[in-house]
């Protein structure tokens, strides 16, 4: 049993497993998609007014930027106004950046409005060499000027131009930097290649209620074409597929039956599958999934991550708790980010059986787990550790949980709701996600 007392810093989170989660649970706004919808409201002078944010620890460092570098933000109930009015600088210091690697996103839309933006690197959880390579090098073919120093990034463009595009992969940040820079810039941008995940759909929504002209959302092939001016607009987020699916895999493991609302199906067709491919029941509504099963009947499953609408990267480390569990030998492929197995050695710690080779591993399942002192490496593997937890024999204590609150709005409630037994020691912190 974990003493819930014992000294260390920072919150913890103590799951006591055995529960059978049931319920409902209203999924928050999207993550990935709010910070780029706060960022694309530079774009325009005015106030723009978003709804359905997520009141978590990156939301609040994106608005920590945008009052950086001079706008003035009102955050209350889940709707966000962001007054742009006043912004002037052009400098994203390395104080903010480095806990949010989204801080990045900011790059494409001061270049586009201002001419100019320096942003120190960028930092967030330590998932590999994410390079913003493919960023810089499509604001230097729009006509941009990229200088590097001292830790920062700096593009200068006194005007920016249409560009055909090839990117030599999906990926989602270059994709979003690169459309809004494109929406003011002279002529015709095509991004082949692009990434089509529907947070991105999502932004190009804002962006053409803005005033942009955009074609091929959700397609590999988008084109923009530049105008003379954006304008505020307001916009609801859509539904957080990622959390829907952590809470659904929470309730897949105990043998419950958990639905997540507020979430469209179809944005989770592969993971969905792969769910029924265990053994999972998957009940499928328009707004709305709903799953229930029997942990002693699960079955092994290969999974393979990949760009949308491939298997969610984010959505990894939570199936491979559920891996664990299902009898047979499943291989977990990880074709997304380079460390994102860093988690593997915490969930062996509670009796997982997982051998990792170079991008792949290997989960022996049919296991029982039990409870340990764990510490969350990242935000999708303290979130997968949670519910290792709610399965493991005993009390497991999650550290460093700052990480959970990056990304997940009141997660320990939201578990308590569906009857899991979670308590939190210590308030949330503002942490980094190195």
């Amino acid at each position: 049993m974990v003493d819930p007392t014992a000294g260390t810093a920072g919150p913890r989170l103590v799951v006591s497993g055995g529960r059978r989660l049931s319920g409902q649970v209203t999924v928050s706004g999207a993550k990935n998609s709010a910070l780029k919808l706060m960022a694309a409201s530079l774009l325009a002078p005015g106030t723009s007014v978003l709804h359905n944010v997520p009141d978590i620890q990156d939301v609040r460092t994106m608005q920590e930027v945008l009052e950086y570098l001079g706008a003035v933000v009102e955050f209350v109930d889940g709707t966000m106004t962001v007054d742009t009015t006043e912004v002037q600088s052009h400098v994203a210091p390395y104080e903010l950046v480095q806990r949010m690697r989204a801080s990045i996103q900011i790059m494409g839309p001061l270049v586009a409005r201002f001419g100019r933006a320096r942003v120190a690197m960028p930092g967030g959880c330590n998932l590999g060499p994410r390079k913003i390579d493919i960023h810089l090098r499509g604001l230097a073919a729009m006509g941009g000027e990229v200088r590097s120093d001292h830790g920062f990034v700096e593009v200068t463009a006194t005007k920016l131009r249409a560009v055909d595009m090839f990117l030599e992969y999906p990926s989602v940040g270059a994709t979003e930097n690169l459309l809004m820079a494109a929406v003011m810039a002279e002529g015709t941008t095509t991004l082949e290649n692009a990434a089509r995940e529907p947070e991105i759909v999502d932004l190009c929504k804002f962006l053409i209620s803005m005033g942009a002209d955009i074609d091929g959302a959700g397609s590999s092939t988008v084109r923009v074409r530049g105008v003379t001016e954006m304008r505020p607009a307001e916009h609801t987020v859509l539904g957080d597929r990622i959390e829907a699916g952590t809470f659904l895999i929470a309730g897949a493991v105990t043998g419950g039956e958990v639905e997540a609302a507020g979430i469209s199906p179809h944005v989770l067709d592969l993971f969905l599958s792969k769910l029924r491919s265990v053994g999972v029941q998957v009940h499928e509504n328009t707004r709305s999934i709903r799953v229930s099963g029997d942990p002693d009947s699960y079955k092994a499953v290969d999974v393979a991550t990949l760009p949308y609408p491939g298997f969610p990267t984010d959505l990894q480390a939570q199936m491979m708790v559920l891996l664990s569990l299902a009898k047979g030998v499943s291989m977990v492929t990880e074709n997304v980010f380079e460390n994102r197995f860093g988690f593997v050695d915490e969930l062996i710690r509670l009796g997982a059986d997982i051998r990792v080779d170079g991008n792949h591993a290997v989960v022996t399942g049919g296991r029982s787990l039990t409870g340990a002192i764990v510490q969350c490496p990242d935000l999708r593997a303290g979130a997968a550790l949670a519910i290792a937890g709610l399965v493991a024999e005993g009390s497991t204590e999650l550290r460093e949980v700052y990480h959970i609150d990056r990304g997940y709005e009141r997660f320990e409630e939201k578990l308590r709701n569906l009857g899991a037994d979670v308590e939190r020691i210590g308030q949330a912190g503002a942490g980094a996600c190195f």
